[in-house]
């Protein structure tokens, strides 16, 4: 086992050389923030980082994948081993003996698609949270459960404002995360957890959608049976739509 420091991209690829690595995959996350960080990059690295036209997750990872390409070292997609961890199209609380979406759930999945999809594409975020088919939260560097968080927070603050939880329009929140267009599947793939349900309760979100075959379940069972406890649906929708929630 060897530990480097995330700026140690010279050393990684020493060490991959030594232990006549040719293959490897990516596991984890590094968060997008940490290109702000006091994590000091070597001189590859930095160069790396200099270079770049942008300096969004896929500019980031595809040109690390480069350089490792350049070494030989072919990086292999991260779900080569976790293909059963892969949502599969339909409703997933359903089949966990939960709810399905609501009428008014569906209607904000399918407007919070057109959304997260057009963000995506920019490489910014992919996860938005929408209520009554408006958008309350976008994705950017602070990641899915932040982003929840802060949709929460706004909600509750309108009822600290109003002084009432009553409103014309459904405050309920449904999120909705997408994969990029042209997702690269080698790196930054969909992950959902237990912490994202939990996190959803604290927010008070109701519905969760995600994108079918290119987003992660880990600890599928337990991250279904909480949000089956907590009255959330969760459903995995196909990429052209939600003909998967039918």
């Amino acid at each position: 086992m060897h530990w480097l420091s995330l700026g140690e991209l010279s050393r990684l690829i020493e060490v991959f050389h030594k232990e006549d690595v040719k293959a490897a995959v990516m596991a984890g996350q590094v968060k997008h923030k940490q290109i702000f960080s006091s994590i000091r990059p070597d001189w590859r690295l930095a160069k790396l980082l200099l270079n770049l036209r942008t300096r969004n997750t896929d500019m980031l990872l595809g040109a690390v994948a480069k350089v490792l390409a350049d070494e030989g070292i072919e990086l292999m997609s991260s779900t080569q081993f976790l293909e059963p961890l892969l949502a599969e199209e339909g409703v997933l609380t359903e089949a966990a003996g939960g709810r399905g979406p609501s009428e008014d759930e569906r209607k904000d999945i399918e407007y919070g698609l057109g959304v997260a999809r057009a963000v995506s594409g920019f490489d910014i975020g992919q996860t938005v949270v929408v209520a009554a088919q408006a958008c309350v939260a976008v994705e950017a560097m602070e990641g899915t459960d932040a982003i929840i968080e802060r949709a929460g927070h706004l909600m509750r603050s309108l009822e600290e404002e109003d002084g009432s939880s009553a409103s014309t329009l459904e405050r309920r929140l449904t999120v909705v995360k997408v994969a990029k267009p042209d997702q690269d599947m080698r790196f930054d793939v969909p992950v959902i957890g237990i912490k994202t349900i939990e996190t959803m309760i604290e927010a008070g979100a109701s519905c969760l959608s995600v994108e079918a075959g290119r987003t992660l379940l880990f600890d599928r069972e337990a991250l279904l049976k909480r949000a089956v406890e907590a009255g959330i649906a969760v459903v995995a929708t196909p990429r052209q739509g939600v003909g998967g929630m039918e």
